[in-house]
């Protein structure tokens, strides 16, 4: 098992991608401490780690909060004495109210670079420094294709995908030679909970159905799964990704080609 021995912290864990994450993990051997708003969602998913023979610590925690980072902390310390992986991949989606930029509400920008930029900022504030001491780690950020070009109607969204790209490769520089590797993962459309208003929004914008919109999203012509981000989350997190770092990898259906 590539994580037997390891033991990782994903944000955002309940459903989507950060839940298709863990599984993932949890089926390499890694224990897992998972975080989420949803108590009922985090159950499901810490019951399931545990049948397959992992020690799970489930946290509930509103990453709007300004105590979410100390909660999270302090119930990963008295389970764990140590964290070797972080997966930064709590986000709000731009499904929350898509606007344009000139229309778009003040709160939901600050909100939406409050979840996307500054928590996991704080995370590697404050579980970096242990990595540093021990020298290995593994950082994985789930930004989005939105990072690396623009959104329609969509631009805290973008912007917030953006910096986590810059503190994604920013970071990675400081602590490489701390054995310590800084990656992001940039999904294009995935079929998630989130993405579903989004969908809707923008296949009516432009007077089509939902299936005939997901149809032109990508050139397999459909949209992805959570399940086939995973894998791309679980090389990075491995000892044969040790010498990749600061890099954004676009797992996208072939939307970007470069």
């Amino acid at each position: 098992m590539k994580l037997r021995n390891r033991t990782a912290l994903i944000t955002g864990a309940s459903r989507g991608i950060g839940r298709a994450i863990a599984l993932a993990f949890a089926a390499e051997g890694a224990d897992l401490a998972i975080t989420a708003r949803s108590h009922q969602d985090l159950e499901s998913l810490r019951s399931l780690a545990s049948e397959m023979g992992v020690q799970c610590v489930a946290v509930v925690a509103d990453l709007s909060k300004p105590d979410s980072i100390e909660t999270i902390f302090s119930h990963v310390n008295q389970a764990f004495d140590h964290m070797d992986i972080l997966v930064n991949n709590a986000g709000l989606g731009s499904s929350i109210d898509p606007k344009p930029l000139i229309h778009f509400d003040d709160q939901i920008w600050d909100l939406t670079f409050q979840i996307n930029v500054k928590v996991p900022y704080l995370l590697c504030k404050q579980f970096v420094p242990d990595m540093i001491k021990r020298k290995y780690g593994r950082i994985i950020n789930i930004a989005s294709l939105a990072g690396k070009a623009g959104l329609l109607h969509g631009s805290a969204y973008s912007a917030s995908k953006h910096a986590l790209l810059g503190i994604t490769r920013s970071l990675a520089a400081e602590i490489v030679k701390d054995g310590i590797t800084v990656n992001a993962i940039c999904p294009g459309a995935v079929r998630t909970v989130t993405n579903e208003p989004r969908m809707a929004y923008d296949a009516q914008r432009l007077g089509k159905s939902v299936a005939e919109y997901e149809a032109t999203m990508t050139p397999l012509g459909r949209r992805l799964e959570s399940e086939e981000i995973a894998p791309m989350a679980m090389y990075l997190a491995s000892d044969e990704a040790s010498v990749v770092t600061g890099q954004a990898f676009n797992v996208d259906g072939g939307v970007f080609m470069w």
